[in-house]
């Protein structure tokens, strides 16, 4: 279980992605979406693609910073929790259009990376 503090923590770099990314134009549908099969920490539109966002924030760039920490479990698991999150809303993983990005942050809130298209077929 999270810390209270890494809680807190993981919070704010969420709250921060999120404006960093209306601020590029995508519009937020949801955030912190639980299922039994993953969570999901942001899902936003992007026009009429839907957007499923990881955070990520790591203090330094050790083992290949935030970015490398997206493993191929991780991306799995937002695979279903994805699945699950339309399926829960009557929406056709067929019939939409929707990729994975994440934003990620190396040191500090001004280290910000958006990534998209991270889940690679």
């Amino acid at each position: 279980m999270k810390q209270p503090q890494s809680r807190a923590t993981g919070q704010a770099y969420e709250a921060h992605a999120c404006q960093y990314l209306m601020r590029h134009g995508l519009s937020l549908l949801d955030k912190n979406a639980h299922s039994r099969r993953g969570e999901i920490d942001l899902v936003m539109r992007d026009g009429s693609c839907l957007v499923f966002v990881e955070v990520r924030f790591r203090r330094g760039h050790g083992f290949g910073g935030a970015a490398a920490s997206i493993t191929a479990t991780k991306q799995r698991r937002l695979i279903l929790a994805a699945e699950r999150w339309m399926q829960c809303r009557g929406i056709k993983s067929m019939q939409t259009e929707f990729r994975f990005d994440a934003v990620t942050f190396d040191g500090s809130v001004e280290a910000v990376n958006w990534i998209q298209n991270i889940v690679q077929g």
